[in-house]
């Protein structure tokens, strides 16, 4: 396995994102294009980037909110994610940078990309989609599905893949429904798996006990992160062969 980081700028400004692959893989391989979670680019992303380089890909996983800007409570996290949010065409100009990035790296084949985030980073990458970006496949574990953006028909050009816990108060049924209409409306290619009893962030091991110590409704379950896990990399078969 091959890792490093890479330095990199947006619009002046600096950014530390981690690149994964597997040195066994011979020629250009699919692209995957991760998004992290509102704590920011840590050491679980990183974690996800290896796992998902041992399948065979070439994973990036970006980062959104500047070099060294992590967050270790809900009140930090929410200040650097809509730091982001609130800053007119961030969010796009930061992932177009990062897909530039993984599209020329040379393990790549440029053709064939896909984009994987969680929480925060779930929400980002159906965006992108939304938006119409030239992406094979997306991804979203526990992503927000709501959003000012809408998918026009015909507009969304990936595929998507969306898990999401059936206990999680931050994406209610309501939510999950009109995200549902919003998608056979545009006309796009999906699957929406629910995990009954499954809460917020359930693919990070952390949850449970961020949700103990700061009171709010988050939980891991091994589970739902084995299940969607395997459901992911079938999703990836699929888009690109192998």
């Amino acid at each position: 396995m091959h890792s490093e980081t890479i330095e990199y700028t947006v619009e002046g400004d600096s950014f530390t994102g981690y690149i994964a692959s597997d040195d066994s893989v011979s020629g250009k391989r699919p692209g995957i294009l991760m998004i992290h979670e509102w704590w920011g680019h840590n050491d679980f992303v990183r974690g996800e980037a290896d796992k998902l380089a041992a399948e065979g890909y070439t994973v990036f996983a970006l980062d959104m909110f500047g070099t060294g800007k992590q967050a270790d409570n809900p009140d930090d996290a929410a200040a650097l994610m809509n730091a982001v949010l609130e800053k007119p065409g961030a969010v796009e100009a930061r992932f177009r940078a990062a897909l530039e990035i993984l599209q020329q790296h040379d393990t790549v084949d440029a053709d064939k990309i896909a984009a994987q985030g969680y929480c925060f980073g779930g929400a980002v990458a159906l965006n992108m989609a939304r938006l119409g970006l030239d992406l094979n496949g997306v991804v979203s574990f526990h992503g927000n599905l709501a959003s000012d953006i809408r998918a026009k028909p015909g507009g969304v050009k990936a595929e998507l893949q969306v898990y999401t816990g059936g206990a999680d108060a931050m994406i209610p049924a309501e939510q999950v429904g009109a995200f549902v209409e919003e998608m056979q409306n545009a006309g796009a290619k999906f699957e929406l798996t629910s995990y009954p009893g499954v809460k917020h962030g359930f693919t990070n091991p952390a949850a449970t006990g961020r949700g103990e110590k700061f009171g709010i409704p988050l939980a891991y379950s091994e589970e739902a992160t084995r299940d969607s896990r395997t459901g992911a990399l079938a999703f990836y078969r699929k888009l690109f062969g192998g």
